[in-house]
């Protein structure tokens, strides 16, 4: 290592830089955020605020505690670099200047060896002088220059740095030591200091990468730990070595570049990283292209900036028809691209060429064919195909048709298949075979996009197309439809009323005349000649009849020819109908209601008449003269064109139904008029005019068919009450018919019960039997005393629950039978034990069967008959083989 110089000159106390020259050595690669040395500022009164600053503001930067830090990323030139650093003072704007001089070291190889064994001392500065006081120590400002330490260094360790050691140590016994990052703080360790004789070591190899520099302080003590001179700072560089190979962002990376491109076209940028200093050679990386696949159509077709790794065209040719893809193998290198020294990596740019539209569609054909039934739309009569060479599906690949001419009445349209690009020419509009027979068409076809600059459409892009009409048969049709004819009511029958022809427009085919025929006709008035089609009436025309709507009646007729196939055409014939006064008007309501007395009796009566005006109202109203009694009893009054008002003319009429003839005459010209009967019913009225008589409110508000309808929903009621009291005696016959089936002396479920396991018999117990007439008679005394309810009378209280066991199933002989249920009993570890006292279902009292302890007595079995026991059925079969069988 080369050694580190330092200068100062003994001065007597005097505000400001202790020298004009600042001298220092330095690497030769500065980093931004580097601290280069220490500029030292002596105040004599230690109140100053002092302000530093730089003549080289974007190289340098003086921090308020005097270390200059470089402000960017740079390297020393092999002369010295120089700068100013000024201080001022912010009370007074004093300012003071001092230049610095910064040196490159010599090259870390180039050293002698003698050089790198050497070892500085570093003296803690300090200055006597002399002064009114006795003599004092000062301290002398200055800056150790940093150390520079290769990374990765082989050793061995502790490998020496540098010497700290105070004058001092010859009258007082010294410690040395170091703080900071590396010493005493994460990472510790790295550097050690002899205490005593202040020799500053490093312990293992240093990695730039992850620690650049490291910042230490040196401090000296006396034994008592007092501190006898200022700390001084050590800053310690990590000088880079180029042990990092560069890394690309991606192995693999896609761009793209449209196909035609020119030379110098930029197409992608890759990016290598390299962890070594990239302000030194180490990091500094260079770009090449070693290899280019495919190489047509030059094996140049891209290059690469070695600095940054834009990659550009470089040649022409580019075409996406040819070559879709290009693939490059990229390499780095750092040393600046040195071949010999520097580390290298690769990685591969895959280069896209993009569709243009520098291929117009082409037609396949010069001329397409096509032909059409007449009368059809919405049909497709040709496929138009095209090639091209674009990328298929884009908008330089998707075609357009654009008819250039032959349709000037745009019946035809071109549509674009998405998938296969064909033009498909379809009508929108009828043709009529008897006006064109064919048409021609010009077609031109086009691309979503223009064409790129410089390609016109070749003859190629456009074509004809010839389509054929075909005649087919039409429909006949009706002039004029529909066809409104204007006739007066009441034509008889038999008249004739029009003729309604229709015409054939197949002017080219050989055809028959056509034939009539009446489709629909709701009134079925008309008739039409299937020949000539002449209409003729077959019923009176009424115009008030229900078919008629708003004085208009609609017939509809089908004309028909014996075409292939044959067609027919319908027309609608509207027969307008005039009024004649052909309808008497009639009176409404045709009932009406009254009272006895003279006030109040008014009916208020209105004329009909299906006529319309002028052979309608106003009507005239009148009573006839006979009989005599309508007049002498009857009055009525014309209230309005329509309406009258009939009323009593005496001043009581006894209560009943009178018919009440009224004469009732139109305006027509000439008069109809009618006799209309009004039935006016008689009634006893309250003061509001109400009618109180019971009778004449039923008849009023109920006619006969709504009392008919009331007594047919009562009969109707009481016979289903009836059936459902038959049905339910019937029910209980059959239930009772059904229990008298079987014989009561022959039905055994009455005397054989199925039982609870009861453990042993009653000879082999030793308890009160009387129990077991009563089973919930085991209950406290306060609910009920024993003896009050009677022997066969049903416990009332629920029955204790035990769990079922699982019988043996038909077993083979009635002992294993007990024995398989003993052993159930006593192998089940709810049951109650043998000798307690066991609850069962209640049986009721007294049974027609005796005892069954007496079955297995030796005494009597020989006495009894057990033949029966057949006759009960397979149930007691084992019972009937056992007793009935004979000795065996």
């Amino acid at each position: 290592q080369a050694p580190i110089k330092a200068t100062c000159e003994d001065m007597s106390c005097k505000t400001g830089f202790p020298e004009d020259v600042h001298s220092a050595v330095v690497s030769r690669s500065v980093h931004g955020g580097q601290p280069l040395l220490n500029v030292r500022f002596r105040s004599c009164d230690g109140n100053k605020k002092i302000h530093f600053g730089s003549s080289e503001p974007e190289d340098f930067r003086v921090g308020e505690d005097g270390v200059v830090y470089a402000e960017r990323s740079f390297q020393l030139s092999a002369e010295p670099t120089e700068f100013v650093v000024s201080a001022q003072d912010k009370e007074t704007q004093e300012e003071w200047q001092m230049r610095v001089k910064l040196t490159p070291e010599p090259a870390f190889a180039g050293a002698s060896e003698k050089d790198q064994k050497k070892i500085e001392d570093i003296i803690f500065p300090w200055q006597q002088y002399k002064h009114s006081s006795p003599l004092k120590r000062q301290k002398r400002d200055w800056v150790i220059p940093p150390i520079n330490l290769p990374e990765n260094s082989r050793g061995p360790f502790p490998q020496e740095l540098v010497r700290i050691r105070s004058d001092r140590d010859k009258s007082l016994s010294l410690r040395y030591s170091v703080t900071g990052p590396g010493a005493d703080q994460p990472p510790t360790g790295i550097f050690i200091i002899n205490p005593i004789s202040g020799q500053l070591s490093v312990t293992k190899p240093l990695d730039r990468e992850q620690i650049a520099s490291f910042h230490l302080r040196a401090h000296a003590v006396d034994v008592n730990g007092n501190q006898v001179e200022n700390p001084i700072d050590i800053v310690i560089n990590v000088i880079d070595m180029n042990d990092n190979r560069p890394e690309f962002l991606h192995q693999v990376w896609n761009g793209t570049v449209p196909e035609g491109s020119k030379p110098g076209t930029y197409v992608m940028t890759v990016t290598a990283i390299d962890a070594d200093d990239p302000n030194a050679q180490n990091g500094m990386l260079r770009y090449r292209i070693l290899s280019q696949a495919p190489s047509s159509p030059s094996p140049n077709m891209f290059t690469i900036n070695n600095e940054t790794g834009d990659i550009i065209t470089v040649a022409a040719g580019l075409d996406r028809e040819k070559v879709q893809q290009y693939t490059l193998i990229i390499q780095a290198t750092d040393m600046e691209g040195n071949p010999t020294y520097g580390l290298s990596n690769t990685a591969t740019a895959v280069i896209t060429v993009t569709d243009i539209n520098d291929n117009p569609p082409e037609f396949t054909a010069m001329t397409f064919y096509g032909e059409v039934p007449e009368n059809r739309v919405d049909v497709i009569v040709a496929n138009l195909t095209v090639t091209d060479k674009d990328q298929p599906h884009t908008p330089a690949w998707n075609a357009m048709y654009r008819l250039t001419g032959g349709d000037p009445t745009g019946r035809f349209t071109i549509l674009t298949d998405p998938n296969s690009n064909d033009g498909l020419v379809t009508v929108v509009k009828p043709i009529d075979f008897e006006t064109n027979r064919m048409f021609v068409l010009t077609v031109a076809a086009e691309n979503q996009v223009p064409l790129a600059k410089g390609i016109q459409h070749p003859p190629q892009s456009t074509a004809t197309v010839s389509i054929t009409v075909i005649d087919v048969n039409e429909s006949p049709y009706f002039v004029p439809n529909p066809k409104l004819v204007r006739q007066e009511e009441g034509l008889l029958a038999g008249s004739v009323l029009t003729t309604f022809t229709a015409q054939d427009p197949d002017r080219y085919m050989q055809q028959t005349s056509l034939r009539y025929s009446k489709l629909s006709d709701p009134a079925n008035w008309l008739k039409i000649d299937p020949v000539s089609g002449q209409i003729t009436t077959t019923a009176v025309l009424d115009r008030e009849s229900i078919y008629v709507q708003n004085n208009m009646y609609n017939a509809t007729f089908l004309a028909s020819d014996n075409g292939i196939p044959p067609m027919s055409g319908t027309g609608t014939l509207q027969i307008h109908l005039l009024d004649i006064n052909d309808n008497a008007p009639q009176v409404n309501p045709k009932e009406a209601t009254t009272c006895e007395t003279l006030q109040p009796n008014a009916i208020n009566i209105t004329a009909i008449d299906p006529d319309i005006d002028p052979n309608a109202g106003p009507f005239a109203f009148e009573l006839p003269d006979t009989p005599a009694s309508i007049k002498r009893n009857w009055t009525i009054i014309r209230i309005s064109g329509d309406h009258a008002q009939l009323s009593l003319r005496i001043r009581f009429l006894e209560a009943g139904i009178y018919d009440v003839p009224i004469v009732i005459t139109d305006s027509g010209n000439p008069h109809a008029s009618s006799t209309s009967v009004l039935k006016v019913k008689v009634c006893q009225c309250d003061i509001n005019g109400d009618c109180t008589d019971v009778d004449r409110m039923v008849g009023a508000g109920l006619g006969t068919g709504a009392i008919i309808a009331i007594l047919l929903c009562i009969i109707i009621l009481l016979i289903l009450v009836l059936m459902f009291v038959v049905w339910m005696k019937r029910r209980d016959k059959e239930r009772q018919a059904k229990q008298l089936l079987i014989d009561p002396e022959d039905d055994v479920r009455d005397n054989i019960l199925k039982y609870d396991e009861e453990g042993g018999g009653e000879e082999d117990q030793d308890y009160d039997l009387s129990q077991l007439q009563q089973p919930d008679t085991v209950e406290p005394d306060a609910i009920k005393p024993v003896g009050i309810r009677r022997l066969d009378e049903r416990p009332i209280h629920a029955e204790p629950q035990y769990p079922v066991r699982s019988a043996a199933p038909h077993p083979g002989d009635i002992g294993d039978f007990i024995n398989e249920g003993l052993k159930a009993a006593d192998n089940d570890p709810t049951a109650p034990p043998y000798d307690s006292l066991l609850v069962f279902d209640y049986e009721g009292s007294g049974s027609t069967a005796g005892s069954l302890s007496s079955l297995n007595s030796s005494s009597s079995g020989g006495e009894q008959d057990y033949d029966y026991l057949n006759d009960w059925g397979p149930r007691f079969k084992k019972l009937a083989d056992m007793y009935g069988g004979g000795d065996d």
